[in-house]
């Protein structure tokens, strides 16, 4: 049976987003300015930030490789994916101080291009059918639920109209999933030869710039 992708990673995203959020003006509040990257939370909203987008990067990725590992399904895998990948960067915008400078510019452009890059991921992610643990359903299987659903028809009386509507509608749909299965597959595979070296790239940038900082900020003192 084919599953669908819910938003609640979406909804927890905001939450969290309207915690920090409030945390971050009622600091301006009583700071009575914007925190700084430099300062005691201004730096950890750049650690917290930059950990959950190393989790984004990693985590799924290995638990994808590892198809046969019992340690949580792949569409939960999925949703903290996009959790932490909308989270994180959102804590690393509120680092910058709002200042795009030099490096640091540099690291939130391509954070957000990669951002951008993920929803479309998303959105192409979910065309394509996939079971209940978020695996890829086969055409074969689609094909297989269709013959039944056929050979069901064909065993229906007049009486039973109604479960014959139901039934030659998931035919249509299940149908039309064959259709459009290989143009997504298709477009999810250039989007992993464009999306996977945006992140390759933003993770170098960044690395730089936390050696960068540190190496500024604290041996340099």
């Amino acid at each position: 049976m084919v599953a669908r992708q819910s938003n609640r990673e979406f909804w927890l995203a905001f939450f969290a987003i309207l915690v920090v959020t409030a945390s971050y003006f009622l600091i301006i509040t009583v700071g009575g300015k914007i925190p700084a990257a430099s300062g005691f939370f201004g730096h950890m909203l750049g650690v917290i930030g930059f950990l959950l987008m190393v989790m984004t990067e990693i985590l799924y990725s290995l638990r994808k490789r590892s198809r046969s590992a019992r340690w949580g399904r792949m569409s939960s895998w999925l949703s903290f994916h996009i959790f932490t990948g909308i989270v994180g960067p959102y804590l690393v915008m509120l680092h910058t101080a709002w200042t795009f400078k030099g490096l640091a510019g540099i690291v939130t452009l391509m954070t957000l291009i990669v951002v951008v890059s993920g929803f479309i991921g998303r959105y192409i992610y979910t065309s394509i059918p996939r079971s209940a643990d978020g695996i890829e359903v086969e055409a074969s299987v689609i094909e297989r639920e269709i013959s039944q659903i056929a050979n069901e028809i064909k065993t229906l009386d007049q009486t039973q109209a109604a479960h014959l509507r139901v039934l030659l509608k998931r035919q249509d749909q299940l149908e039309g999933q064959i259709g459009s299965m290989m143009r997504a597959r298709q477009l999810l595979s250039l989007w992993h030869t464009i999306h996977i070296p945006l992140g390759m790239a933003l993770f170098s940038a960044a690395f730089i710039h936390i050696g960068a900082a540190l190496y500024y900020a604290t041996l340099l003192h």
